[in-house]
């Protein structure tokens, strides 16, 4: 079957012949018709994978910390032979994708040969011709709901759990930072909920797209420039959360939600953005942060996710 794999040593991106994937017990096995391109998780990936082996190492100093204590607990020469395997191997991208169910494991209740369905989660939901989906990590898609539209669950699903960390509730101010993909799902997400919705970006056309969905302001300006037209255009009156959709390494968009955000207000971090939380305004206004994880309770918890 064809799957589209990444290097890990450079980053290229490939279109292979590999073996199509067993099915197991507690899953099944969908044969992709649509797979969601991630422009912001993909990209990086994409852009680690072209860094150089001191690059690499930079950016990730989790795994230099394993390399480590590899080091430690069994020696150089072996550490560098199993190092310089895995950059040769190639990994399997993609994270949110929909098709038709094709084989049943005998545990993976719920599911026959013929549903359409949903499908998440990285190493899972790849973009491939056939996918094993772990029981958990797939939902039945409605009939009048079509499978391209049903490809954007997981991202969805990112979006939706963001909303929840927030506590957002009918009424409530609420500006997201951040319009691609996962902004402009949130910004649909809260309006849903009866919030009253603002929206940042620098990009003006994802500004006017955001308005399109409910946002009663939007503004492309950043930093304090920002902080003011959103506050300006609510008679300076500040946002019950703020919820960070973003993707970037600057603590730009931490910063400006500390702006924003009303006294023991709600800070929430979904996007991949800058961590340095500046302490006054946080300190000072008693403001939660919160780390949304994706999908929810139950991921990267591989007894409930497999």
């Amino acid at each position: 079957m064809k799957q589209v794999s990444q290097s890990i040593k450079d980053g290229r991106i490939q279109v292979l012949d590999v073996p199509a994937p067993t099915l197991r017990p507690h899953g099944v096995l969908v044969r992709n018709y649509w797979s969601l391109i991630s422009a912001g998780t993909e990209r990086a990936k994409v852009d680690l994978g072209q860094k150089s082996l001191l690059g690499k190492a930079r950016s990730r100093p989790d795994q230099v910390a394993q390399v480590v204590a590899k080091v430690r607990r069994d020696d150089l020469l072996q550490t560098y032979r199993t190092v310089m395997a895995r950059l040769e191997e190639q990994n399997p991208i993609g994270y949110s994708s929909a098709g038709v169910v094709s084989a049943v494991g005998e545990l993976a209740g719920g599911f026959k040969p013929g549903d359409r369905v949903a499908c998440g989660g990285g190493d899972y939901a790849n973009h491939a011709e056939i996918v094993y989906i772990p029981g958990t990590l797939c939902v039945p898609v409605p009939e009048d709901v079509g499978l391209d539209e049903a490809a954007f669950a997981t991202v969805g699903a990112v979006a939706l759990q963001g909303v929840r960390q927030s506590g957002a509730t009918l009424g409530d101010r609420v500006a997201v930072i951040g319009l691609g993909l996962l902004g402009q799902i949130t910004v649909q997400l809260l309006r849903a909920a009866g919030c009253e919705v603002a929206g940042m970006d620098p990009d003006p056309a994802r500004c006017a797209l955001a308005a399109g969905f409910g946002a009663g302001i939007v503004s492309s300006d950043t930093g304090e420039a920002g902080a003011r037209s959103l506050l300006a255009a609510t008679s300076d009156r500040v946002y019950d959360a703020v919820i960070l959709t973003a993707g970037t390494k600057d603590d730009g968009p931490i910063r400006l939600a500390g702006h924003i955000a009303r006294d023991r207000g709600t800070v929430v971090v979904v996007g991949d953005v800058g961590m340095h939380v500046p302490r006054s305004p946080f300190y000072e206004q008693e403001l939660t942060l919160k780390l949304s994880r994706p999908y929810g309770p139950g991921r990267y918890d591989p007894v409930y996710g497999e």
